[in-house]
């Protein structure tokens, strides 16, 4: 396949993950490897040029213009590496100076260039400023135009900040410490052939395992950067070399600046289409935000869901439900009667009946729609019990006990399970046992995090949580959960969370906080509904997954057919 083929195919892998920034290493890559552009027998020989090289740099040593070369062993076995016939294998010691010195009058202006100057990017421009070189002559890094820099330090090598110095004042200058410095002995080496080189993919990946140094502080070694197998082409294959990486770089720009005009206004459309959704929560308008390019995150559409749910607009209200109002007096009669009772036993019956007494709800809250009204969540249950503070000693085996780390989503896990003896159960159930339907709900590590007991489970609960217990006949239990879920919730918690490093909710920030209460029937229908359409947000979550894995496949593909074969093209259109 040819290179423009692969051009060509953008917009079949466009939706790859960093499908760009592929293209672009799939061009340096091909670049070093000589499958970049065709080689021509009569330009000559690589080797040629690592002659002309130590003649140069005899010569230069002999009138004393250059210091001693310290030798540094090879890192790498010469013979592994596969070049064209005219290529040769050397290193950047043997054809340029390494760590080069400049000599200048002091009062002679140059450039200064710090790390945050060196462009990551392809094609990026140098930035410095200008100082006296007595300012730059000690403690910095020499450098002058044509040298070729790279980041040694972590992550900026990692990230390819690398350059050929041009356009300093009055040719020289310095710069960051933190820089290898090659100079080129002219006319053996083009310095923009080397920065491809030092930009290729495999060079910075393979270089990743030879730093140095603590973490946040490796350093790339100078033995890497001088004396790591360096392949050479004739000078004119360099030439051209680096005018065809720049067509293809310029060309990966123009597709890349039509990708984020593409995304802006696909951005737009995804804020109409959010709009419309939040107007009406449809299926068919759900379906529109999942346009395999607006990518919007699907998680913030479940949010947008359960936001919706909580505000009365996921289903029409029907004037012919019972008002919550009626719903939540009935419930409080029946409460009390329970509790009053002894329900669930003599001792937690008087401390919820008291709790129960002091539940407040502030004035001026936001209007719900006709039929709901507001109740704390203490209000809206039977029961809420905070569990028993202090870490249970663990069994090999028995009842499942459930940490925070057991809640997530919205659903009951089992990982890494621990378990509690039939005795420190029934110690740490003391206040009322766990039951199938009740509501689990985290303060801490995270805080917030529900999920309802399912059916048939038998567990303990464990520390920094509490536990809900509602009556299906007044309130459903996955209304509540929803309620817990939706990304307001915190605003609806009266006692706030509290923490210095770890927030976590206070107990009575759990059973105060406020809940919008719609009639039991809707409530119901507002269950379905979200069921419903959080069900097509995971379907089209698969679809659009997919899709991008088979783009992602595709890119793959094709780079690796590239990568094998080569594939040498003098034109290509964008």
């Amino acid at each position: 396949m040819k290179l423009e083929t692969f051009f060509e195919k953008f917009d079949q892998f466009a939706d790859a993950p960093g499908a760009v920034a592929k293209m672009r290493e799939l061009v340096l890559g091909l670049a070093v490897q000589g499958k970049l552009v065709p080689q021509n027998p009569n330009e000559g020989e690589g080797a040629e040029l690592v002659s002309t090289a130590s003649a140069i740099r005899e010569k230069l040593a002999g009138e004393k213009k250059l210091r001693k070369l310290r030798v540094i062993q090879p890192i790498a076995d010469f013979d592994r590496l596969d070049i064209p016939k005219n290529w040769t294998l050397t290193t950047l010691q043997e054809i340029t100076e390494i760590r080069p010195r400049n000599s200048a009058v002091d009062s002679t202006l140059a450039s200064f260039l710090p790390m945050p100057a060196i462009p990551q990017s392809y094609g990026g421009k140098l930035k410095g400023d200008i100082r006296p070189w007595s300012e730059l002559k000690k403690g910095f890094t020499h450098l002058a135009d044509g040298d070729i820099v790279m980041a040694k330090i972590t992550p900026c090598f990692q990230n390819g900040k690398s350059a050929v110095i041009n356009g300093f004042k009055n040719g020289i200058g310095a710069g960051t410490t933190e820089l290898h410095v090659a100079r080129p002995f002219a006319p053996v080496i083009n310095p923009y052939y080397v920065w491809i080189y030092l930009r290729s993919p495999q060079f910075l990946l393979e270089g990743i395992p030879h730093m140095t140094g603590s973490a946040g502080q490796k350093r790339v070694p100078i033995g890497y950067f001088a004396c790591k197998p360096f392949p050479l082409p004739p000078l004119a294959e360099q030439k051209r070399i680096v005018v065809k990486v720049d067509e293809l770089m310029a060309l990966c720009d123009r597709l890349e600046a039509q990708q984020q005009e593409r995304d802006t206004r696909h951005a737009a459309l995804a804020r109409a289409a959010l709009a419309r959704f939040s107007d009406a929560p449809t299926p068919a308008n759900l379906q529109l935000l999942f346009h395999k390019s607006y990518d919007i995150d699907p998680a913030d559409l479940r949010k947008s869901i359960l936001a919706l749910a909580v505000q009365g607009k996921v289903v029409p209200q029907d004037p012919k439900d019972e008002p919550a109002a009626t719903l939540l007096k009935d419930l409080k009669n029946h409460r009390v009667n329970l509790l009053e009772k002894g329900y669930p036993n003599p001792s937690e019956s008087k401390v919820q009946l008291k709790k129960q007494a002091k539940q407040r709800r502030p004035p001026n809250l936001k209007k719900l729609p006709k039929g709901w009204a507001w109740a704390t969540l203490m209000e809206s249950s039977i029961l809420v019990v905070d569990c028993h503070n202090k870490t249970a000693p663990y069994s090999n085996d028995g009842i499942p006990l459930i940490r925070t780390t057991n809640i997530r989503d919205g659903q009951l896990n089992y990982k890494d399970p621990k378990f509690v003896t039939e005795a420190v159960y029934k110690r740490w159930a003391s206040r009322v046992y766990p039951e199938s339907g009740d509501i689990l709900i985290t303060r801490e590590a995270p805080m917030g995090e529900a999920c309802i007991i399912p059916e048939g489970a038998r567990l303990c609960m464990g520390q920094r949580m509490m536990l809900i217990r509602l009556d299906p006949g007044f309130i459903h239990g996955k209304f509540i959960l929803l309620t817990i879920q939706a990304p307001c919730m915190m605003n609806r918690v009266q006692d706030k969370p509290v923490g210095a490093t770890v927030k976590h909710l206070r107990v009575g920030g759990i059973e105060t906080m406020l809940i919008p209460i719609p009639p039991l029937a809707e409530q119901h229908r507002i269950v379905a509904k979200v069921g419903e359409l959080m069900t097509l947000v995971d379907q089209l979550e698969s679809q659009l997954a997919a899709s991008r894995a088979t783009a992602k496949n595709l890119l793959e593909a094709l780079v690796a057919e590239l990568t094998a074969a080569g594939a040498p093209s003098p034109k290509v259109r964008a």
